[in-house]
């Protein structure tokens, strides 16, 4: 293994080697040597970068312990040179002698989850491979590769799709690509911050729900600890965009400006935004609705936003004619042909072993009518329970809260 530097370059022989890679998520690992008792220490590398290259070092080194050694005598009379070589690309006969000695694992990015809180950790069960194996082919599509390419470039990027274009997966697939102690996940709802390991944009901002003036959230957002939060970021993503409110957008790219002291766009920041503004819109009080905009009707959005992409490969559904149904409401157009294969749907049985289906809805006010009516009609006397529930999340320890009912 070489390590260079502007002051030194070392070089050191993989062998007698351990790995710690508890917070690889986080970006982070150490390589022990025990030969040179020295300790290699890795921090904020980009997580994916990370695991390829210790799933590359452990394939390298699980391939070499099943050839045999070779002796001093055959060293000796040896034309090859003595000095150490540099370590050749992994071939698919080492990735398969590796696969059959820990088994087959599939090839997954690193997880966004937080570390758990002491205490809450899972039960191990059984006893598990050292290391993800594979090192297939990458599964993004060509649309997602020049998402992914773009960002990395350090543009300025807004990517959307309908559902089951994989925002999801390439967002965490860029959270992933990018050093973990410079780049902050956001989004506009905890539910969806959740889904990326992040926080909600409200929290990391620090200026509340952002109601106030812009002068008082600038206030807000110049203590200490939310500061330096500011500051230290580099790469702001934001998950949901199509739920932040245009004018929370305008007031936000203000603070960052003035917070951050750099008067370009957004204090500097590279902004990396996904969602689907014909999915959910703005969230904003009843009595602000007249005044609700998307972000891109603002003008910060110009501004700040340097590239847009929409994702158009559907993997979530495969039937071509469904999803062709799909594209079609999305847009709300509805054609009579459309309306007739959804209405030839109306006898379809959702029920299935006395269970009914789940019934989505877009208000609170409906699924609370639907509940209390399907509550209303079941047998037997009604009671009223109450305790006390104790909710911990393993995803996200920082929702976790105590609910009472």
């Amino acid at each position: 293994m070489d390590l260079r530097s502007d002051k030194t370059n070392c070089r050191y022989h993989l062998k007698g080697i351990s790995v710690h890679k508890k917070f690889m998520a986080e970006g982070k690992a150490s390589i022990s040597f025990s030969e040179q008792k020295m300790m290699l220490l890795i921090f904020n590398a980009p997580p994916t970068q990370l695991l390829a290259f210790l799933r590359t070092m452990f394939i390298k080194l699980s391939g070499d312990r099943g050839e045999s050694k070779v002796g001093t005598r055959t060293q000796l009379l040896s034309s090859k040179p003595s000095t150490l070589q540099e370590i050749s690309p992994v071939t698919l006969q080492e990735v398969n002698q590796v696969k059959q000695k820990a088994g087959c694992c599939s090839m997954t990015p690193p997880g966004t989850k937080k570390r758990t809180l002491q205490g809450q950790e899972a039960p191990r069960q059984g006893k598990k491979s050292h290391m993800s194996l594979s090192l297939g082919p990458s599964s993004l599509t060509q649309e997602q590769k020049e998402v992914l390419n773009a960002a990395l470039s350090g543009k300025n990027v807004f990517f959307t799709g309908s559902a089951g274009t994989g925002k999801s997966y390439l967002l965490r697939r860029i959270i992933g690509a990018l050093p973990p102690d410079v780049t902050v996940a956001t989004a506009s709802t905890g539910v969806a911050a959740c889904h990326i390991g992040g926080v909600t944009l409200h929290s990391f901002a620090g200026i509340g729900s952002g109601q106030a003036s812009v002068e008082r959230c600038i206030e807000q957002a110049s203590r200490p600890q939310v500061q330096q939060a500011w500051r230290k970021c580099r790469h702001l993503i934001i998950d949901e965009i199509s739920m932040v409110d245009g004018l929370f957008f305008e007031k936000l790219e203000r603070v960052a400006r003035v917070v951050r002291g750099n008067d370009r766009p957004f204090g500097g920041l590279q902004l990396i935004l996904c969602g689907d503004f014909l999915q959910l819109p703005p969230v904003t009080r009843e009595m602000d609705q007249k005044g609700a905009r998307f972000c891109f009707q603002s003008p910060a959005w110009d501004r700040c936003v340097h590239v847009s992409f929409e994702l158009n490969q559907v993997h979530r559904q495969s039937d071509p004619v469904f999803i062709e149904i799909l594209q079609n409401v999305r847009i709300g157009r509805v054609t009579p042909e459309i309306t007739a294969q959804l209405l030839a749907t109306m006898d379809h049985k959702v029920e299935r072993g006395g269970i009914l289906a789940t019934q989505l809805c877009s208000h609170m006010q409906d699924a609370n009518l639907i509940n209390s009516s399907r509550l209303n009609n079941l047998a037997g006397i009604n009671t009223l329970l109450f305790f006390l529930a104790r909710y911990r999340s393993t995803v996200c320890p920082q929702f976790s809260r105590s609910i009472h009912d």
